[in-house]
């Protein structure tokens, strides 16, 4: 594995760290929950490689430097951050890839400026509209998104997180992933992360946000509104073995009409929910393949 820059991006005053390396068109990668920045650090290689420039950020709140004093991780502020870190890397263009939380952010983020972008790249989140618009339509789904109504539990699901030194995350990276051989030297990474002051937090308040009253779309009228288009050509992968995110259901929320300029939709065997660290190889030729068509 190369040494990776450490470099740090703004947002007006907050702070991200960010991994980065090669030169060329960038490549901006954001990363999901629970984990960081190396969640990438197998495609950052690959893409310097193949002539691009790599970085991987660390996502508003998962350092104290990015923890905004309003403690606003709404999807449109996080969506927000994309084009302030493209202006602190002096880019006005780049490619986008998100996993779960990072895709997520993606999809917002292509929808509201999709001029900043030649081609969006996520994976195992579905177009996160349409996921909290039908989820309940999906009864396996709604089983294996448990977690994200204990997070609603202020006080319990903060301490059952902390609790036995994370052993939480490590439980949910075995549950969706059963059978990765997890690295355990990258899952200590992942909780170092979680130590740092506030950001257990400020993950959590992602799912506090996204699953608020006025967020969520509960009527038929936000429904409709929550199918929002994605005028960016987009690759959407998920892990055949993903435990967090049916890859059946992934592909059903996945539908031609909300991506206009072209949607490609695959699914990664013997996967689960970071096919991205689990099976780099396949996941960097398609990646690869997809930025080559979108020069």
């Amino acid at each position: 594995m190369p040494d990776f820059e450490a470099i740090t991006l703004a947002n007006g005053p907050l702070q991200f760290s960010a991994l980065a390396l090669g030169e060329g068109p960038l490549v901006l990668l954001l990363h999901g929950f629970p984990d960081n920045a190396r969640s990438w650090r197998y495609q950052l290689p690959a893409l310097a490689d193949a002539g691009y420039r790599a970085v991987a950020v660390q996502l508003r709140g998962y350092e104290p430097g990015s923890q905004p004093g309003d403690a606003d991780y709404g999807l449109e502020t996080l969506a927000s951050d994309v084009p302030a870190l493209l202006h602190s890397l002096d880019v006005e263009q780049c490619h986008l890839v998100g996993h779960d939380w990072g895709a997520a952010i993606s999809y917002r983020a292509a929808a509201r400026y999709p001029d900043l972008f030649h081609s969006l790249t996520t994976l195992a989140v579905p177009h996160e509209g349409r996921f909290l618009g039908e989820i309940f339509r999906f009864p396996r789904q709604l089983k294996l998104s448990w977690y994200m109504l204990f997070f609603q539990l202020r006080g319990l699901a903060d301490y059952a997180l902390a609790r036995g030194d994370y052993a939480f995350i490590r439980m949910l990276w075995r549950q969706w992933s059963p059978n990765w051989q997890i690295p355990e030297d990258e899952l200590e990474q992942v909780i170092d992360t979680f130590r740092a002051p506030g950001v257990p937090r400020a993950a959590l308040a992602y799912y506090r946000t996204a699953l608020s009253p006025g967020a969520l779309p509960l009527s038929a009228s936000a429904r409709r509104k929550a199918g929002y288009q994605v005028p960016v050509g987009t690759l959407a992968l998920s892990g055949l073995e993903d435990r967090c995110i049916d890859t059946e259901v992934f592909a059903k929320m996945m539908l031609p009409q909300d991506f206009p300029e072209g949607l490609e939709v695959a699914q990664v065997p013997e996967a689960g929910h970071f096919p991205h660290q689990e099976q780099p190889d396949a996941v960097n030729k398609l990646l690869l393949n997809w930025l080559a068509k979108h020069k």
